[in-house]
């Protein structure tokens, strides 16, 4: 379980490391590089965050196509086809000619990448997490879920740290030309780790039985026997279909209970990212001061998640997970007016709660999420319900703020907003009830 949970966390860390590269360029670098000088700042920054929302809307085709995969041939070898797309998408966006360079092609290649990183994206969670949860003990499987989940804030502090070292080490300038590339192009690290997890890794033990319990039905009906249990052969429905047939209600409550999850946290990394240092549309703060915010909220929230996950095995996913949505959205009206304050510490505690609570609900998701499913679709479901939370969570949440702001010139209605999203979630909790899962490889076959 050790290794399993290192290496399930580091995946996801690097991977969501690329993920969250892109996001903090956007704020910072892409509406500069990327579109026409006479551009206002204000519409240049909109564009730029489309294309970061393009990533999450390539997420559930991700799903969708990893999924299938995922349940077909093995959890490791979807988990490794995702690292391999996802280094190499982000090295090419660390390549890629500038608008002055190239003209329209440039952001057209971004929007190309983004979504190739969007895909990638929608495979690597679901491999990730089924790592660990489909082969930990049933009273642990919140606890070793969450190392998944860790990977998230601790890919927030890598890409942070990164642009902070580029920004402080070098002019505003070189880092504008070459410097904030570097970090990218480092992103080609992935493909090494996606061999090691092919050729180290053992498959999962409920896989490995949904396999061999499919081998055996198709050697029975080889020989004429009816097939039992109603194990679906390879050549028959997809995964992908299987899963809206058989759960389409846990994929649409699973997708609820994930908005409140997307909107706070992205908020809180991206959006402040793009409000607190643009001063015309914003506070005009220094870049450092949002930046290293953002990387000590994440590198608290990262060892906060292990510690949620555990609770979740002692009181229930739905008891920690509904505590954290109703925590999220009450802090969601004490948020901006601490950023505001423009006070370095103030905003840093600002993010450094909303992460936190946020991370009551993302700390037991994994086994939340894997428990929902059988185990010959629970790649395939886990993901999709997921990342069409993710699309309309994350993916639009900068964008809807931004629009929010723009209209009605101050931040209260972003509050409203994310007040709003986690009244989705606490609903889509309740309705999804309180499980209590034993072994995934008996329990959902």
């Amino acid at each position: 379980m050790a290794k399993l949970a290192l290496t399930s966390l580091a995946g996801a860390s690097i991977e969501w490391f690329d993920f969250y590269l892109y996001g903090s360029a956007s704020a910072l670098v892409f509406p500069t590089l990327y579109f026409p000088k006479t551009m206002p700042a204000m519409v240049a920054l909109l564009a730029s965050f489309s294309t970061f929302a393009v990533g999450f809307f390539a997420r559930p085709v991700g799903a969708v196509l990893f999924g299938h995969f995922g349940d077909r041939a093995g959890r490791k070898a979807a988990l490794a086809a995702a690292l391999v797309l996802m280094g190499t998408s982000t090295a090419l966006v660390g390549c890629l000619p500038s608008y002055a360079a190239i003209g329209v092609a440039a952001p057209t290649l971004l929007v190309l990448l983004r979504f190739m990183q969007g895909l990638a994206i929608g495979g690597q969670w679901g491999g990730a997490m089924l790592l660990v949860v489909e082969s930990a003990p049933p009273e642990r499987r919140g606890f070793y879920g969450s190392f998944a989940q860790v990977g998230a804030p601790a890919g927030v502090v890598l890409a942070n740290l990164a642009f902070l070292v580029a920004g402080a080490t070098m002019s505003h300038d070189s880092f504008l030309s070459w410097g904030w590339r570097i970090p990218f192009v480092l992103s080609l690290g992935l493909v090494g780790l996606a061999w090691y997890v092919h050729v180290r890794v053992e498959e999962t033990a409920a896989f490995r039985q949904m396999k061999a319990d499919r081998d055996e039905s198709l050697r029975r009906a080889a020989a004429g026997a009816a097939q039992e249990d109603g194990v679906e052969a390879p050549g028959g429905r997809s995964p992908i279909i299987d899963a809206f047939v058989t759960h389409p209600r846990q994929i649409l409550l699973a997708a609820g209970a994930f908005i409140a999850v997307q909107v706070s946290f992205y908020i809180a990394i991206t959006f402040v990212m793009a409000y607190g240092t643009n001063k015309e549309i914003g506070l005009g703060l220094p870049q450092s001061t949002l930046l290293t915010a953002v990387m000590i909220s994440s590198g608290v929230m990262a060892p906060a998640l292990l510690w949620f996950g555990k609770l979740s095995d002692e009181y229930g996913r739905r008891r920690v997970f509904v505590t954290g949505a109703v925590l999220t959205g009450l802090w969601a009206f004490a948020f901006f007016p601490l950023i505001e304050t423009r006070s370095p510490v103030l905003i840093t505690v600002a993010i450094l709660v909303a992460v936190t609570l946020n991370g009551l609900m993302y700390g037991p998701q994994a086994a939340l999420f894997g428990e929902l499913f059988r185990t010959r679709v629970r790649y395939s479901g886990a993901s999709l319900g997921y990342q069409i939370g993710s699309m309309f969570g994350g993916g639009l949440a900068p964008l809807v703020a931004m629009a929010i702001l723009q209209h009605f010139h101050s931040t209260f209605g972003v509050s409203l907003y994310m007040a709003a999203a986690s009244a989705v979630t606490i609903v889509s909790m309740l309705l999804l009830g309180n499980r209590r899962v034993g072994d995934l490889s008996e329990a959902g076959r």
